[in-house]
């Protein structure tokens, strides 16, 4: 991949595209030693192969359904993916319209997306050590957890969140945010390994938004420096398609404009040995914690919830019975 000026941390829509990807972020690109993400999108009948690399991946529907195949990495130029496993996703509408099944490929594998309807599929990836087995995610298995209140209430998808769902170094999950409300609050950060407290991780936040009344929606991401050497500093006003690179710092809040649903999608590796997601939140800020067991959960929460395992009806609680 061509790599662009490594400390540009706001990347419009478009603007990091590369072949078949609207979006291309790789360690090269970003500037750092482990997170990924590529956002594919696929027309009717359309099909893309990749080697996987020294980076597992997570295939996951944004919009659309697809057929994941993956074999063993192909020395020889010869595709090896249709000898291998193969897992149907069947996806969603769009990223606001339901929690989805995915699919994790291990490192050193050729792997294929094929979508009979077209679609956009996001490749959450992260450099690793471990070849773990490639493997379906069912959505009834997706832990779905409101976090905060009031208007600091979002919805968060655990589809791959470090403790449900086994990787060896990526985490990733989906943040939905009703419009007017703040996310990614209070801010926080984990750039720096510190024992039982802090965990050193890169994240990549990829952002949609919902529109209103025939009008695109809008947010805005913050990133504050967190100390000497931890300089990133970001006030990006985004909208779909957007992505943020946060090596370091300071990050939050995610604000949703009002009328326009935020979603994003944060993707997180690092070089510890322990893959945990453990922060430190601001200081001048971390008191508004205190202020949720008293403040009723945004009512418009949950926007939806993962289906029981026989597909029907939601597996988590209804507003309110979840913190």
């Amino acid at each position: 991949m061509t790599p662009t000026a490594p400390r540009t941390f706001h990347l419009p829509a478009g603007s990091a595209a590369d072949g078949p990807y609207a979006l291309a972020i790789d360690p090269e690109r970003a500037g750092w030693g482990y997170s990924s993400l590529r956002v594919l999108d696929l027309p009717a009948g359309g099909e893309h192969a990749w080697e996987t690399g020294d980076s597992e991946w997570i295939v996951l529907p944004l919009a659309g359904a697809c057929t994941v195949a993956v074999g063993s990495a192909s020395n020889d130029g010869k595709d090896s993916s249709a000898s291998g496993e193969l897992f149907t996703l069947h996806g969603r509408e769009s990223v606001f319209s339901g929690v989805t099944d995915f699919a994790y490929l291990p490192r050193d594998a050729h792997a294929r997306v094929t979508s009979a309807a077209g679609g956009r599929f996001a490749l959450t990836g992260a450099r690793c050590e471990r070849a773990l087995p490639a493997r379906y995610g069912p959505a009834a298995d997706v832990a779905v957890e409101l976090r905060g209140s009031g208007v600091c209430s979002r919805q968060v998808n655990n589809f791959a969140a470090a403790g449900a769902f086994a990787c060896d170094k990526l985490i990733a999950v989906e943040v939905l945010t009703p419009g007017g409300n703040w996310s990614s609050y209070p801010p926080h950060k984990h750039d720096e390994y510190r024992p039982g407290q802090e965990s050193a991780l890169e994240e990549i936040y990829y952002f949609e938004v919902a529109a209103a009344h025939g009008t695109p929606g809008l947010g805005y991401q913050r990133v504050t420096p967190s100390g000497p050497g931890k300089e990133t500093d970001v006030l990006a006003e985004v909208r779909t398609g957007d992505a943020v690179l946060i090596p370091d710092g300071w990050h939050g809040p995610s604000i949703a404009a009002p009328g326009h649903d935020l979603y994003y999608l944060n993707v997180m590796a690092g070089p510890g040995a322990e893959r945990a997601w453990l922060i430190c939140d601001h200081p001048e800020h971390a008191w508004i914690r205190d202020t949720w067991p008293s403040t009723p959960v945004d009512p418009r929460l949950p926007l939806y919830a993962a289906p029981h395992a026989d597909g029907t009806g939601p597996a988590t609680p209804p507003p309110g019975e979840a913190r």
